[in-house]
């Protein structure tokens, strides 16, 4: 079959299953074997394991910039359970997200509008044969998105489900409290930026610089266009790419820095302190070097 009689000609494929085992491979031949031409774009597949929180704010994140056709996405802690498996059309038909109902799908269907059908892929016609229940995304999702890049119909993968009855997934909220704004590191990328939950129209109107409290300490950041724009060694708070704000720090590690990791709690406070980095430092003579010169 030629890519140009495919309905769908592109997957987007998002995974916790790293790449030291060969389960990405494995989807991706699956693909092939059953849709011939189909390309497979990897929007990544290092989400930390089991982490459906991370895996949907990853998708949510990449929802609107990917390419008309079936997403497929797997972070499954629950595989073989009464989860569920289903297949979620949006944008009219455009595209349609396939995976596990726990949660990983539903930031994404938000952010392009919303559900139109969805269905439950519990018809095993659609499924491949697996020694065990274990690797669904081989058995039941490739499948699945094989054959709607066919042309298969969605009601033929299974039984209808009303969009409503899909497990949302549970995303925290900035709140504002007397010490300040509480926020949540949603997201750190490689460069150890940390994506808060906190939209720019959420800082306090007019304030330039803030504290910011995290591990037992507290730092001065200040707002900045750029990253460039935040002075060296100093710490800087952005609007990052998908339009929240970041603390960053110049050229360096903002999360090492903070010591906090995705999911803790960083609280903001405006303040007239001039921006810096600081560190506490405790000064004494190492063990090793005690008595030398």
């Amino acid at each position: 079959m030629a890519g140009s009689e495919l309905r769908y000609d592109t997957v987007s494929f998002l995974s916790d299953y790293g790449r030291a085992d060969e389960f990405v491979g494995i989807v991706h031949s699956v693909l092939r074997a059953l849709a011939p031409g189909v390309g497979v774009v990897d929007v990544t597949h290092d989400i930390a394991p089991f982490d459906v929180s991370a895996g949907a704010l990853t998708l949510a994140r990449s929802a609107q910039y990917l390419c008309p056709g079936v997403v497929l996405a797997v972070v499954d802690p629950g595989v073989g359970t009464s989860r569920r498996g289903v297949a979620i059309e949006v944008g009219d038909g455009a595209s349609v997200l396939v995976g596990p109902d726990n949660g990983l799908l539903a930031p994404a269907v938000s952010m392009v509008g919303g559900a139109g059908t969805a269905v439950e892929l519990d018809n095993a016609e659609y499924h491949l044969p697996g020694g065990g229940n274990t690797f669904d995304g081989r058995d039941v999702f490739a499948p699945a998105v094989a054959a709607l890049c066919r042309g298969v119909g969605l009601a033929d993968l299974g039984t209808e489900v009303d969009p409503a009855s899909l497990l949302p997934a549970t995303l925290p909220l900035s709140r504002q409290e007397p010490d300040g704004l509480h926020t949540e590191v949603l997201w750190v990328d490689r460069f150890g930026n940390a994506q808060l939950n906190l939209d720019p129209d959420d800082l306090p109107e007019g304030a330039t610089a803030f504290t910011l409290s995290a591990a037992g300490r507290t730092h001065v950041a200040q707002r900045a266009g750029t990253f460039d724009d935040v002075p060296p060694g100093s710490f800087g708070l952005v609007v990052d790419s998908y339009g929240l704000v970041a603390a960053v720090l110049a050229r360096a590690s903002a999360v090492e820095a903070l010591g906090v990791a995705a999911g803790e709690e960083v609280v903001l406070s405006p303040t007239d302190a001039p921006a810096g980095v600081e560190v506490e430092v405790e000064l004494g003579v190492h063990p090793d070097r005690r008595g030398a010169p």
